[in-house]
Parts: C-alpha cells; sequence; structure tokens
C-alpha cells in the first residue's frame, strides 16, 4: 500500500472476528493457488486476473483491487490482482503482455467476505529462473517468515522490521521504503502503516512505530529488490518500477496476533 499516517489506533480483532478474516483467507489462499498454476511461459497476465476474478465470483466474494482508488482519482484500479513483472515491484495492471521464461511474477490479491478483509501476495518464478534470482526470491521469503516467528517474541514492531531489515541488507538487497504493510480488518487499509524498515529519523519512528499486542491484524509485505530501493511509477499510474530496472520480490501474509501464538490467516490449507 501506499505510504501514509494514519490518525487512529489499531483495531483489535476478537477470535471470533479473526475466525472470520481466516475464511476470507482461505479463498485469496486459493485464489493465489489459482494463479501458481496458470503462471506458465506464453500465458498473458490478463488471463490469471480473469480467472481470480472467476474465482471470487463464483464464491460471492467482494475483490479488493478492482475500482480502488489511486493518486490519480480518473483511474481507479482496473483488475482484482497486481500482476508485476521482474522490475516491475507492486500495483502492477494485467494486460496482453505474456510471461516469458526466467521472469518473476509477482502476485497481490485481496478479497472481502462477510464482511471481512484478507490480502497476500507471492513471487513466483516462470520456467528456469537464474540463480540469482531465485535467491533473491528465497530471501524475500525468508524476510516473511522473519516477522512470522519474531511476532509473538516482540514488543514493539520495530524490533521486528529491524531484524526484517537486516536480513535483507546482509545479503545485499535494498528494502523498498515507499511502500509498506497496514492493519487489515472489516476494510482492507487500517492502522496502522507495517513498514519492513526501520527509519533513520527518531522523530518518523515515534510516529509509526507501535505495541504488539493480541488482535493485531497485520497485512505485512516485505518487497525487496535486487539493486537500489528507489522507485518509479509508470504512465499508467499504478504500476511501481525500481528506477535502476533491477528485479525486485514481493510477498505477504494476514497475520493475527494472538495470545497463543500467530495465525496466517491467509495460509493455504
Amino acid at each position: 500500500m501506499f505510504k501514509q499516517f494514519f490518525s487512529s489506533a489499531p483495531e483489535l480483532k476478537s477470535a471470533r472476528e479473526i475466525a472470520l478474516m481466516r475464511e476470507a483467507g482461505k479463498i485469496v489462499a486459493e485464489a493465489l493457488r489459482k494463479c501458481r498454476e496458470l503462471a506458465k511461459p506464453g500465458v498473458r497476465t490478463i488471463e490469471i486476473d480473469r480467472a481470480v476474478e472467476a474465482l471470487y465470483s463464483h464464491y460471492g466474494v467482494t475483490p479488493l483491487f478492482k475500482g480502488y482508488p489511486g493518486a490519480n482519482p480518473k483511474v481507479p484500479f482496473p483488475a482484482c490482482t497486481c500482476l508485476s513483472i521482474n522490475e516491475q515491484i507492486v500495483h502492477g495492471v494485467p494486460s496482453n503482455r505474456e510471461l516469458r521464461d526466467g521472469d518473476l511474477l509477482k502476485v497481490d490479491t485481496a478479497c472481502k467476505l462477510n464482511g471481512w478483509c484478507a490480502d497476500a501476495a507471492v513471487t513466483l518464478m516462470i520456467g528456469n529462473v537464474r540463480p540469482e534470482r531465485k535467491r533473491l526470491v528465497e530471501a524475500g521469503e525468508q524476510v516473511l517468515k522473519i516477522a512470522i516467528e519474531e511476532m509473538p517474541k516482540r514488543r514493539w514492531w520495530s524490533e521486528i522490521a529491524s531484524r526484517m531489515q537486516r536480513y535483507a541488507e546482509d545479503l545485499g538487497y535494498s528494502v523498498v521504503e515507499q511502500y509498506v504493510g497496514h492493519g487489515i480488518g472489516r476494510i482492507m487499509h487500517e492502522n496502522p502503516q507495517v513498514p519492513n524498515y526501520v527509519s533513520r529519523s527518531v522523530k518518523e519512528l515515534r510516529k509509526t512505530d507501535f505495541r504488539l499486542e493480541p488482535g493485531l491484524v497485520l497485512a505485512v509485505e516485505p518487497m525487496l529488490n535486487m539493486g537500489k530501493s528507489d522507485t518509479r511509477t509508470l504512465n499508467d499510474h499504478w504500476t511501481v518500477v525500481t528506477k535502476d530496472g533491477l528485479p525486485s520480490v514481493h510477498v505477504e501474509h494476514t497475520l493475527a496476533l494472538t495470545a497463543e501464538g500467530v495465525i496466517i490467516v491467509t495460509a493455504d490449507g
């Protein structure tokens, strides 16, 4: 999501509400599984989006991306999925572009079921992917795993974000700072914003840091670049790419913190 500040405190969820979000999360997981099955060389990204739209229609859920307002109010997002290839980081618009052997495809999607939302993303390796790209994907997945494992152990989000950032940077990758994760519940984007890095500004850190407590539900979505962290947005008003043209990865789960540990709301199965 776009980096921004929220004015209200995070809304903690009950066990019942988390269970309802989990039902939405199962459908998001099924959508991502469908995308994984379809994502082969020669397949057009619009075909993948149409399959997800058909799946959401089958279940009678609301696709949360389609029609979402952007920086330009005249150009809402046109699809149910964000499909971003290689140097495209996030918010890629599905099109007639065909996937090629060696591509990295970032798939991000979200839906609402019975008033509750779930949001997740994966990076898919298309065909035979070069080793350096595979290592980047594995690093992104590990950064998300760090967040999942550390959430029950820490008091403040900044403690987790610093570990995520350090792991990525120790491998020589950069962490995207212009786009961050978010709270989620009855609407897709709730307080708090969830950065995957620690701000260098003490003032900004105090504004964005938050306490970890049971009932907190977050869409955690690290984005790692092979090169520098700088981004730009294409003329379609949505697709965000790396300025240096090097590949990027994006992974995401909706995570609920409970007294017993973390529930992966968007887990498959």
